[in-house]
C-alpha cells in the first residue's frame, strides 16, 4: 500500500471528525473532472444544488466529490490527487455547516459589529466565521464577504477557535435565493440602460470589437441562467472584464459595461439591486485583486 501523503493524514483526521473532504491542486482549487465527465459530457450533474457524494471513483465535480467514507479518500483512484495535492477542503453544507469568508480587514470589522461571536479560522488575508446550519452559498454579498455553505468548499485552515453558534437570520439575510424568484421575461429596468461604445471608453487601450466581443459573451451567459444562479454569473462576468482594463489609462466606460449587464441579469428574474449590488461587487473585486 502506498505510504500515505502528510495532506492525505490531515484529510482523513478532518473526515474522521465529519467534515467532507477533498482535495486540492495548485492554485487551490478542485482537481478537474474524470476523462468521464470532462466538458460537461456527463451533463454536469443536474443534481449539483443539492449536496451528495460524486459517484466518480476519483475525485471530480469539485465540492460534490467531498467524503468522510475513509475508503474512498485512502483509494487508489484517490491516490494521484494527494500525491499532487497542496490543501485539504471540506465541504460546509456537506456537515450541516455555514463559512461566512472575510476576505479583508474591512470585511472582519463589518462582521464584528453586525453578525453574533463564533467560531473563527484565520485565513491569509481574513478570517472564517463558522456557523452551525446551512444555507445556499453565493459570493460576493458584500464587499470582501462570501458565503461557503451548500454548493462550495472551504479550505481546511484548522479548526479555529471559540465556540460555534447557530447560524443567524442576519447570514442567510444576505443571500438572496434567486432560486425562489421566478424567471420574469422583458422585465424593464426602471431607467434607460447606457450602451457600451468607443464614445465612453476614449482611454481604453483595447480595440471595440475585443471589448464588444467579450462583453456580448459575458451577456450571453447571464441570459442562459433563466432559473437560478444569474446574479452570481454577473458577478463573474463584471469581475473577469472589469479585470481586463485593470492596466488601461482610462476611462473604459465600465459604467455602461455595468449597465449592460444589469439589464441581462434582470430581463432574467433578477430583482434590480441585487444584480447591481452583484455587478458592483464584481467591479470591486477586480480592482482591489489588481491592487
Amino acid at each position: 500500500m502506498t505510504e500515505p501523503t502528510p495532506i492525505r493524514r490531515v484529510a482523513c483526521a478532518v473526515a474522521a471528525a465529519g467534515l467532507p473532504v477533498l482535495p486540492l491542486r495548485a492554485g487551490k482549487v478542485p482537481f478537474g473532472n474524470c476523462r468521464a465527465c470532462t466538458g460537461n459530457a456527463c451533463g454536469g450533474r443536474p443534481n449539483m444544488k443539492t449536496a451528495g457524494p460524486c459517484t466518480c471513483p476519483a475525485p471530480c465535480h469539485a465540492w460534490a466529490a467531498a467524503t468522510t467514507n475513509p475508503h474512498i479518500i485512502t483509494s487508489p483512484a484517490w491516490a494521484p490527487a494527494w500525491a499532487e495535492a497542496v490543501a485539504v477542503a471540506y465541504h460546509p453544507g456537506g456537515a450541516g455547516l455555514t463559512v461566512v469568508d472575510l476576505d479583508n480587514p474591512a470585511a472582519i470589522a463589518w462582521a464584528r459589529e453586525s453578525l453574533p461571536a463564533t467560531r473563527t479560522v484565520p485565513t491569509t488575508r481574513g478570517q472564517h466565521w463558522i456557523y452551525q446550519g446551512a444555507m445556499p452559498s453565493a459570493n460576493a454579498v458584500r464587499p470582501g464577504v462570501d458565503i461557503k455553505s451548500r454548493s462550495q468548499y472551504a479550505r481546511w485552515l484548522g479548526p479555529g477557535t471559540g465556540r460555534m453558534t447557530v447560524l443567524p437570520s442576519a447570514v442567510r439575510a444576505l443571500v438572496v435565493r434567486e432560486e425562489a424568484i421566478p424567471a420574469r421575461r422583458g422585465v424593464a429596468s426602471s431607467s434607460p440602460r447606457a450602451t457600451w461604445d468607443r464614445t465612453v471608453a476614449r482611454g481604453c487601450r483595447h480595440t471595440e470589437r475585443y471589448v464588444r466581443t467579450g462583453l456580448e459573451r459575458g451577456l450571453s451567459l447571464v441570459r442562459q441562467h433563466t432559473e437560478s444562479g444569474a446574479g452570481s454569473q454577473a458577478f463573474g462576468v463584471a469581475r473577469f472584464l472589469a479585470a481586463q482594463h485593470t492596466t488601461c489609462p482610462g476611462p473604459c466606460g465600465l459604467d455602461a459595461i455595468g449597465e449592460e449587464i444589469v439589464a441581462a441579469t434582470v430581463s432574467v428574474g433578477v430583482p434590480e439591486p441585487y444584480a447591481r449590488r452583484a455587478v458592483t461587487n464584481g467591479f470591486q473585486t477586480a480592482l482591489e485583486s489588481a491592487a
